[in-house]
């Protein structure tokens, strides 16, 4: 009895063995590992760690006229910026900000201001892309590798696709304007966070006056709550007009799914295409 219950122990252990992929011996020949008792495997081994021995003999020494070679020392990184509290920089950008009086003088104090800290690991400043003056104005998150590279909003894969999504609506960068509410690409893409979003939103918000929109459609879920200042998540909140106020600009906002997650997710196409409808109708097209 007994070795029929150690048959079927040993029998399950090597099915789990199996399952964990566990399929081919190590060794040419197997060994039988029950008849050496207590002794661990590799017990009759021991490691021996060498010591490095001293070299003999007095120092080496360069040759006449020839100095020691040394080790290179790395560079220093070139984008460095002083650290700013948060409150001294939200200061700085709306000082910034109300002394742009065009698109163009807001974009030469973007480059200029060193309070956001996505700066100093971002290639590029995206400020925006599309039309200077446009009664339609999307926002989304921030800008990502393709963006980063490119310094301009909305031109990788996502990008793509809402241009196909506005053109689905008779529309183009030709007629609208879009940016994103940080201006500079977050390491590894992730999403930037309250503070990152409110140093740039002073710079957004002046950007909305200059740029007057009578639309602004609100492209994922990390743009609808900063600037709806809601928690609720993307798909509550997502394809009802509001009216919000963005710096002194009173404007009908709607918001929507994010192209980059509608490629993750193409079944929730049909949401957005509602919601494009929508901003059609309200533009009277």
């Amino acid at each position: 009895m007994q070795d029929a219950q150690s048959e079927g122990a040993l029998t399950a252990l090597l099915d789990w063995y199996r399952e964990m992929g566990a399929e081919e011996a190590v060794g040419e020949s197997a060994i039988d590992w029950l008849r050496r008792g207590e002794a661990a495997p590799g017990k009759e081994f021991s490691r021996q760690l060498k010591t490095p021995s001293t070299p003999s003999g007095p120092p080496l020494s360069p040759p006449a006229g020839r100095p020691l070679p040394t080790m290179p020392v790395p560079p220093a990184p070139s984008r460095q910026f002083p650290a700013t509290a948060p409150e001294a920089a939200v200061l700085a950008a709306r000082t910034a900000a109300r002394e742009a009086a065009s698109l163009e003088e807001l974009g030469t104090k973007l480059a200029a201001f060193d309070g956001c800290s996505l700066k100093a690991t971002a290639k590029n400043l995206c400020f925006y892309r599309g039309m200077a003056k446009a009664r339609l104005m999307l926002i989304g998150e921030a800008p990502g590798r393709d963006e980063d590279l490119e310094g301009k909003p909305f031109v990788g894969r996502a990008g793509q696709l809402l241009d196909k999504m506005l053109a689905a609506i008779q529309l183009s960068e030709q007629n609208a304007h879009i940016a994103n509410i940080v201006y500079w690409r977050p390491p590894g893409n992730r999403t930037p966070t309250p503070q990152e979003a409110q140093v740039c939103r002073p710079f957004l918000e002046r950007q909305v006056e200059l740029v007057a929109p009578e639309l602004v459609v609100l492209l994922g879920g990390a743009a609808a709550k900063h600037l709806l200042e809601v928690a609720d998540g993307i798909m509550r909140i997502r394809g009802k007009w509001r009216e919000i106020e963005i710096g002194s600009v009173k404007v009908r906002a709607i918001a929507t799914l994010h192209p980059a997650y509608l490629l993750r997710a193409p079944a929730a196409k049909r949401l957005a295409w509602r919601d494009l409808l929508a901003v059609k109708a309200a533009l009277g097209g």
